[in-house]
């Protein structure tokens, strides 16, 4: 029986890896159709947000029967119950690569932004697909210089989206209604996940260490 359950646990940290991929490739593909207009990319960001969210339901239902079979204790029930509020991150973090991907489609053929945001949200993109990378890797190895790294680039990303509100908000804005809605919304999608990263690196350093930090809640 604690074969079989080692079992497990083993795979409860595979999936949670599989679906880290997942948001990977989600919001890689996501930052690309909102930066080139690149419908048939969005829609497939869209499309494929389904899996993670599948993945993540059947994760959970692994979890809750570990939890309900085996009642596990100490580092055992921590990695378990992290993976449940883990998987519940990931998620949120491919819901935030397919709003951004809606964006895309809903603006297609023309931008999301103005060229005087462009620089900054390329950068936003770039930072969250780093981000996603950096997550995958936690997850793997739970190394906690990943985790430090993760919550240093979360940084940079609060000063970019600090930055567009400072765009849109300036005497020298010439956006519409839209266009500033559009940047408010994408700012939003990018730093929340972002945030989201940082909410699981938090809750891996926790689990390596045995060290709790009360991570900042991320809004939905």
């Amino acid at each position: 029986m604690r074969e079989v359950f080692q079992q497990e646990l083993k795979e409860v940290r595979e999936r949670l890896v599989e679906i880290a991929s997942l948001v990977e490739a989600s919001i890689e593909n996501a930052t690309r159709a909102f930066g080139e207009s690149d419908v048939k990319l969005a829609e497939k960001v869209i499309s494929d947000d389904n899996k993670i969210d599948e993945l993540t339901v059947s994760l959970d239902e692994l979890a809750i029967n570990i939890l309900a079979r085996q009642q596990p204790v100490a580092r055992d029930l921590r990695i378990v119950v992290s993976a449940l509020r883990i998987s519940a991150s990931l998620e949120r973090m491919g819901d935030m690569s397919e709003h951004i991907a809606q964006l895309a489609r809903y603006r297609f053929p023309e931008k999301v932004v103005p060229k005087p945001l462009r620089e900054i949200f390329g950068e936003m993109g770039k930072l969250d697909v780093e981000v996603a990378k950096k997550l995958t890797i936690l997850l793997k190895t739970e190394d906690v210089k990943v985790a430090e790294q993760i919550r240093a680039d979360d940084d940079r990303m609060d000063q970019l989206h600090q930055s567009v509100f400072d765009k849109v908000l300036g005497d020298s804005w010439k956006g519409g209604a839209e266009d500033t809605v559009d940047a408010t919304l994408a700012s939003r999608y990018h730093e929340r996940f972002a945030d989201h990263a940082v909410s699981i690196a938090k809750k891996v350093q926790y689990l390596a260490t045995g060290d709790w930090q009360v991570p900042n809640t991320p809004q939905n």
